[in-house]
């Protein structure tokens, strides 16, 4: 398996795998959506995005990162907004490997660091964040939403 950056190319084998990940969070499929606003999001360079293939070149997971900065720390900080995986190759260390990518991102552009929020019941991904030594900041997030 390789990780590399995704582009606008790869934006019509990426929008399934997005749709997945939609999907998991309750929302209903939108396979042309996922197209567009993966489109979007890389054209207006918005977003990174890296891919996981398997060696004949099948995609088999994401994840996308938003910039945003730290007033406190006065540096970048990468919100890393969406991670998935095919679930027929889940458990053979691509959402480990895409994460280890999301973090070389992070340190090649001098960030303060990484979040994420996930699900409380998603017990498969928060193992997986502290086996790679995420740590809960002990903050509360609020939302309003409009």
């Amino acid at each position: 398996m390789t990780v590399r950056e995704a582009g606008l190319a790869d934006v019509d084998r990426l929008a399934p795998l997005f749709d997945g990940y939609r999907r998991f969070y309750r929302q209903p499929s939108d396979p042309e959506g996922a197209r567009r606003f993966l489109a979007e999001r890389l054209e207006a360079r918005e977003s990174r995005v890296f891919v996981a293939e398997t060696p004949e070149g099948r995609a088999v997971g994401f994840v996308q990162l938003f910039p945003s900065f730290s007033s406190v720390s006065m540096k970048r900080l990468w919100i890393l907004n969406d991670l998935y995986v095919a679930p027929d190759a889940r458990r053979g260390g691509v959402a480990r490997a895409l994460m280890e990518r999301a973090r070389q991102l992070a340190v090649e552009t001098g960030a303060r660091g990484l979040i994420l929020e996930t699900e409380s019941h998603n017990a498969p991904a928060k193992t997986l964040y502290e086996d790679l030594g995420w740590a809960l900041d002990g903050t509360h997030h609020y939302e309003l939403l409009v």
